[in-house]
């Protein structure tokens, strides 16, 4: 059993204030008389990810859907624009989104948190954990063959050392 209705309104409200001032947004609150599931639409925008091989996109979109029984459930993420991503089934594929964030979800976990968390995803993807869609797949093998490589050398007293 989820929290009492008021109650769990009066949460979410808090919570999309909170998105609201973390992330200069204007997310309108829920009114009382609100159905479930309640969806929050995120865009992203400035922020470089691949939505296939060759190309980056700058804005993405997501769904955070929450249910009647937040926070004691997990909020579900939906991702709606295309992304070339290992943890981010593409949308016709379902959208799913593998965030560590959801796996720890607990009571005291809120909507900033997991909207921190699908960040950081987007920053640094799990190759070696993908979902097993094709694009998934494609794009871990992708992330690993493509990984950010380092070459560094010392100079000392003027010269290579």
């Amino acid at each position: 059993m989820g929290l009492v209705r008021p109650v769990l309104i009066k949460r979410i409200n808090n919570e999309i204030l909170g998105l609201n001032d973390h992330l200069g947004l204007k997310i309108r609150v829920v009114p009382e008389n609100a159905e479930f599931p309640i969806e929050i639409s995120i865009s992203l925008k400035n922020t470089a990810a691949k939505i296939s091989k060759e190309e980056i996109g700058n804005e993405h979109a997501f769904l955070i859907i929450v249910s009647e029984d937040y926070p004691y459930e997990r909020p579900r993420a939906k991702w709606t624009t295309p992304i070339f991503h290992p943890n981010i089934m593409m949308p016709e594929d379902g959208g799913f989104v593998c965030v560590k964030t959801l796996d720890n979800w607990s009571f005291g976990s809120s909507l900033l948190s997991f909207v921190k968390g699908v960040e950081q995803l987007i920053a640094d993807p799990n190759p070696m954990n993908p979902y097993g869609t094709d694009s998934c797949m494609e794009a871990a093998r992708w992330c690993i063959k493509n990984k950010p490589r380092f070459e560094a050398e010392v100079r000392y007293g003027g010269r290579h050392a």
